[in-house]
């Protein structure tokens, strides 16, 4: 086999990796996972104030914010949603070049007959730093939810 092509199948090989594995998710008694110690991941339900990040508040029925949710989530690049629950969505985001993967979850709390808190939480599956990354992402998925 020439060298070159061994450089790529190595190459390949790598980049195959960047998915990393999907690590448990979900909401355990009305708390989704809490997040690493790594600086990659921004949770609305952690009392860590580096990892720290606003939840969104909805005031409407939760089916139509989970609605509205959906639509935005599938206007964004790159994004797979995987999981739609009564109070509950996951959708996972792929980076262009290196093909890593960030796991985001949205739970949606009543907390009036006519309010929603939507607690979330984005997490990078693999590496110690997103250089922002997720807290960039949720921050432009919050503002795309209030223009609706």
């Amino acid at each position: 086999m020439s060298r070159q092509f061994l450089m790529v199948l190595f190459g390949f090989l790598v980049l195959m990796g960047c998915a990393g594995n999907i690590p448990k998710l979900g909401v355990n008694s009305g708390q989704l996972m809490p997040c690493p110690n790594t600086p990659n991941c921004v949770s609305s339900q952690t009392t860590d104030k580096s990892h720290f990040i606003q939840p969104m508040h909805f005031s409407g029925a939760r089916e139509e914010a989970q609605q509205r949710m959906l639509q935005i989530l599938n206007t964004l690049q790159q994004t797979e949603i995987k999981t739609v629950q009564e109070n509950y969505i996951r959708a996972e985001f792929t980076s262009k070049i290196f093909r890593f993967t960030d796991d985001v979850e949205f739970y949606f709390m009543p907390i009036k007959n006519d309010m929603i808190t939507i607690n979330l939480r984005s997490a990078s599956r693999i590496g110690y730093s997103d250089l922002g990354a997720n807290r960039k992402r949720i921050e432009l998925i919050r503002k795309l939810f209030i223009q609706d």
